[in-house]
C-alpha cells in the first residue's frame, strides 16, 4: 500500500543570498510544499533568488522573533508533516532518499530527529560535541509546537521522537566575520531568556561555566581532533557562554535598580 505521505517545508530567512539557493535546490523533488518567510529588514539578493524557484510560496514579513516566526511558517503549510530547515542548511541525497522512504511509510512517532553536520570555517566538524548534533526537524504540526524562547528554540513534541539516519549539511560559519555578526544578537536573546526564567545570577555562571565549555568540547568531546577549526570554535563557544552570563548579570542589575 502507497500511503505518499506529503510533506511540506518552512524556512525563514534575512539576507541569506550565500544559502538560500543551495537549501532550496536540495529540497526539490522531495519536499511538496514550500514555506520562506523573508525578513522585511533583508537587503541583499535574497528574494530575488527564491523567486527563480516557481514551487517556492513566500512572503515578506515583519519579524516576529525566531518562534513565532516559525509558528506562523507552520499556520500556512497545505500539510500535516513538516520540515524544519533553516536557510544555511541543505538535504544530503541520503537524507532526500530516507524522506521519500518515509512518506511511503506509515509513521511512528510524531516526530524525528535528524544528525546535523556543521561545516565552520572551511571544515566539517566531526567532534567538539557539535556531530551527530541531532535536532528535531521532522514533525506532525498537530502534535508539536514551537517553545517561546528568543533564540534556540526547539519543538515541544506531544509523543514519542523518532530518529532518521541521514545527515542534516548545515553550513554555519564561513568566515569569523560572520559568526560575530550573530553572536551579539544572540547572546542578548540568550540572555533575555535567562532572565524570563526567573533563575538567579552566580558568579559561578562568568568565572567557570565559560572554562567547562571548553574542557568538555576541546578534551573531553575530542574538539583537538578537528584541527585549528576545532580549538577556534571551543574558544568562541567558551567566549559566547561568558557574554551571555555577562549580558544576563547586566540584566539583573538593572531589574534590582528598577525594583522588580
Amino acid at each position: 500500500m502507497n500511503f505518499n505521505i506529503q510533506i511540506s517545508a518552512i524556512i525563514i530567512a534575512k539576507d541569506e543570498e550565500n544559502n538560500i539557493g543551495r537549501c532550496l535546490n536540495s529540497l526539490k523533488d522531495c519536499i511538496d510544499d514550500i514555506i520562506v518567510l523573508v525578513d522585511d529588514q533583508t537587503t541583499d539578493k535574497t528574494v530575488e533568488i527564491i523567486r527563480t524557484f516557481p514551487m517556492v510560496r513566500f512572503s515578506v514579513i515583519n519579524w516576529k522573533g525566531y518562534a513565532k516566526t516559525k509558528q506562523y511558517a507552520v499556520t500556512l503549510t497545505k500539510n500535516d508533516w513538516i520540515f524544519w530547515i533553516d536557510a544555511d542548511e541543505a538535504f544530503t541525497e541520503t537524507l532526500k532518499n530516507e524522506i521519500e522512504n518515509f512518506k511511503k511509510s506509515v509513521p511512528k512517532f510524531s516526530a524525528y530527529s535528524v544528525p546535523r553536520k556543521a561545516y565552520f570555517l572551511g571544515k566539517w566538524i566531526e567532534h567538539c560535541g557539535w556531530y551527530p548534533g541531532r535536532v528535531v526537524r521532522l514533525f506532525n504540526k498537530k502534535k508539536a509546537r514551537f517553545s517561546d524562547l528568543k533564540v534556540h528554540e526547539h519543538l515541544i513534541v506531544d509523543g514519542n521522537i523518532g530518529m532518521l539516519n541521514s545527515n542534516l549539511d548545515h553550513y554555519t560559519d564561513p568566515d569569523i566575520k560572520h559568526y560575530f555578526k550573530k553572536f551579539n544578537e544572540y547572546t542578548s536573546l540568550a540572555a533575555e531568556d535567562l532572565l524570563k526564567s526567573g533563575r538567579k545570577f552566580r558568579i559561578f555562571d562568568i568565572l567557570l561555566r565559560p572554562l567547562v565549555i571548553f574542557i568538555k568540547m576541546y578534551i573531553l568531546k575530542l574538539g583537538f581532533l578537528d584541527g585549528i577549526q576545532g580549538f577556534i570554535l571551543s574558544i568562541f563557544s567558551s567566549v559566547y557562554v561568558f557574554t551571555k552570563y555577562c549580558k544576563f548579570w547586566e540584566l539583573k542589575k538593572g531589574e534590582i535598580k528598577n525594583g522588580n
